[in-house]
């Protein structure tokens, strides 16, 4: 005889309400349909805009964009490619650099896509490669932004990367960006109190090293960033002074393709001009 609600458990009542607050798994979106997704709730979510700037209009990376360019080619045509490690200053142009890529290598008719994954996600990424692992099709997994506080997560990314049981699988690669080259901050007092600090050290480097390409990102002198900010102004038909460019990155305190970004949206915006981020 089947209890009525008014004589079942207390537990499984509650239970059984909570189950129909939830919200639904989400549908995984086809991996094969569309140029980029975002990892989301353990399933494929595709990402709602999807419009990287041209590679031409990124100034002052020429060797960060033939690397990458050429490996994330490979990685869409099959052939053997490289993880990668982005890092360096912030607002140097990393992320925007690998969606450009992807966009580049899409437009030039490769078979690849963007999944881009929260930093808090990596313990889902064995759900991620199982996801994507049949799929004809190649991906690049972006992860922005990654540092780590815990060994755990280090190790845990590191088995992945290379000789885990849950390594990516072949048909991916993992494409990271970070301020920190060695992702891992350095801990003085953890050295100093361990038996050996020079296995302290290894271990924190294991991790970057697992990347075959690492790219560097690095702050740029005054000339640099003004070419850059030329570049921006020509491109969109924008004249601009020199000696404000400069004044608009001093009142910011650093010196960045994405500093010169702001300042050419700024000039656009007094001209009554509109521009596509």
């Amino acid at each position: 005889m089947t209890e009525s609600p008014s004589t079942a458990d207390p537990l499984d009542r509650i239970a059984a309400a909570l189950e129909r607050l939830s919200p639904p798994r989400p549908q995984p979106a086809d991996p094969l349909a569309h140029p980029a997704y975002v990892w989301r709730g353990g399933a494929l979510t595709a990402a709602r805009a999807f419009a990287p700037q041209p590679l031409d209009a990124l100034y002052g990376l020429e060797a960060q964009k033939a690397a990458l360019f050429d490996t994330l080619s490979r990685l869409a045509t099959g052939a053997a490619a490289h993880d990668v490690l982005l890092w360096g200053a912030r607002g140097t142009g990393k992320s925007a650099l690998v969606k450009a890529c992807v966009g580049a290598v899409q437009q030039a008719g490769g078979n690849l896509a963007l999944v881009e994954v929260p930093g808090g996600g990596l313990d889902s990424l064995p759900a991620l490669f199982a996801d994507i692992a049949g799929a004809a099709r190649a991906f690049a997994i972006f992860i922005d932004d990654l540092g780590f506080d815990a060994a755990s997560d280090a190790r845990a990314l590191r088995s992945m990367l290379d000789g885990g049981a849950e390594a990516r699988p072949a048909n991916a690669r993992l494409f990271v960006t970070s301020n920190r080259r060695h992702l891992v901050p350095r801990d003085i007092e953890e050295q100093s109190s361990a038996i050996n600090p020079r296995d302290v050290v290894d271990d924190n480097l294991a991790l970057a090293d697992r990347f075959g390409l690492s790219l560097g990102f690095h702050v740029i002198d005054q000339d640099a960033y003004l070419a850059i900010v030329r570049g921006y102004a020509e491109a969109h038909g924008l004249p601009f002074d020199a000696q404000e460019a400069v004044g608009w990155a001093t009142r910011r305190g650093s010196r960045s393709g994405r500093v010169a970004w702001h300042y050419i949206v700024d000039l656009a915006g007094r001209n009554g001009r509109a521009l596509a981020e």
